[in-house]
Formats: C-alpha cells, sequence, structure tokens
C-alpha cells in the first residue's frame, strides 16, 4: 500500500454519495477540494468531525473549496448516521459522503491495501484504520496535502482551512508562509525570488532576521 502524497494526481472516479452520484474530477470543477476519510460510521470520534466540518463549510465556500466525505460504510448507513451527527454536534453533514462499500476509493488513495478484498461487510474500524487521512486537491487535480491521523485523536479542521488560506496564497503570490501564519500576518518572500526581483517587485522593502528569511505584510491584506 502506497498512500498518494504530495504532487500526486487525485484519482478520478464515479461513485454514489448521499447527494447521488458523482464524477469526482467533474465535481471538483476550477476549485479546490477536501476529501476526509473516516473508518467507520457510528464511531464517536468521527461523529464529532463530521459535525463540526459541517459548521465550517460556509468557510470553506468562501474560498472556493468544496468538502466531501468518505468512508467503505453503504450510504443507507450514512444517512441514518447523519441524524446522530446532527444530535451530538448541532450540525447534520451538508456536503456528500461516500458510500465505498467495494474499498473502490479507499484503494485508489492508497488508504487500503490492494488485497483488501471488494466489500466493506464484516470489516471493524481496526481494519479501516488507515482510512483516515485528509487530502487537499488543487484546481489542477494535484494533491496539495495529505494527513494520515491515528482514530483516537480528532483532527484540527481549522488547521486545513488555515493550510487551504496558505496555499491560495502563495499559489497567487511568490510568497510563503511561516509558523503559526493566520491570514493577514507577515509573509516570507519565496526563495526562488532574487534581491534584485524582490526590490522590483516589493519597492518598499522588506524585513527580517536573516538574509534569507525577507518578510513583507500579507500582500491580500
Amino acid at each position: 500500500m502506497a498512500l498518494l502524497t504530495i504532487g500526486d494526481i487525485a484519482p478520478d472516479f464515479e461513485v454514489e454519495t448521499t447527494e447521488g452520484v458523482i464524477h469526482f474530477h467533474e465535481w471538483i470543477g476550477d476549485g479546490y477540494a477536501v476529501i476526509f476519510s473516516h473508518p467507520k460510521d457510528f464511531t464517536p470520534v468521527c461523529t464529532t468531525e463530521l459535525g463540526y466540518m459541517a459548521g465550517l463549510k460556509p468557510e470553506f465556500d468562501k474560498r472556493n473549496c468544496k468538502i466531501i466525505g468518505l468512508s467503505v460504510d453503504p450510504i443507507d448507513d450514512h444517512i441514518m448516521w447523519s441524524k446522530d451527527i446532527k444530535v451530538a454536534t448541532g450540525h447534520a453533514p451538508n456536503y456528500p459522503l461516500i458510500g465505498d462499500k467495494e474499498l473502490m476509493v479507499a484503494k485508489a488513495f492508497g488508504m487500503l491495501p490492494k488485497d483488501s478484498g471488494v466489500t466493506s461487510e464484516g470489516r471493524t474500524p481496526i481494519d479501516n484504520q488507515t482510512v483516515r487521512t485528509v487530502f487537499v486537491i488543487g484546481p489542477d487535480k494535484i494533491i496539495k496535502l495529505a494527513l494520515t491521523y491515528p482514530m483516537s485523536t480528532g483532527r484540527n479542521f481549522d488547521e486545513i482551512l488555515r493550510v487551504l488560506d496558505s496555499m491560495q496564497l502563495t499559489a497567487e503570490h511568490q510568497v510563503a508562509t511561516p509558523v503559526n501564519w493566520q491570514r493577514g500576518d507577515d509573509v516570507i518572500i519565496a526563495p526562488a525570488v532574487s534581491n534584485e526581483q524582490a526590490e522590483k517587485k516589493y519597492p518598499e522593502g522588506w524585513g527580517g532576521p536573516l538574509p534569507y528569511i525577507r518578510t513583507i505584510p500579507d500582500p491580500k491584506r
């Protein structure tokens, strides 16, 4: 099993979701997408995560980023579980959930080995523990981020939003973002930009503690 990672082309597939059949690349369109997986429906940590993600959806919408969930459970289970998610978190999933009961999508992303069989029947959360990854995919259908979490640790989706902000900023401008960066904070001129180029691009100059850490205000501020 080789988990897909940064720089890989995201697999394309046709699959059933709680919002109907989608063609993945076509569904992504010209924006970004987050696909996040969980090992099993009706599990405690994942219940809190899917509800929280539903609450964050308007923030992803503002950034032209779609979100979609995935597990190897059937669609009917997703629909029944959504009621529990609403009770527990105040938010029911307002984004599609993939029913990957034949394990096709999980295998395509490398979250399960190719020899995992062709059905989710009889599989436990432990069997599916590697189906717990977050991928951020760009408009070019290239994977920009891949994170896999242990089952006992809830994911920080605010961090995914922060990373998305950084990705979109750095894709538009020749900058990088430093540790713990938040929207509006100073950024770093990319190393690929020479001082001569930087002087033309940023005539007001830059700061920074070292010659190779050239800081400027957030270009979108």
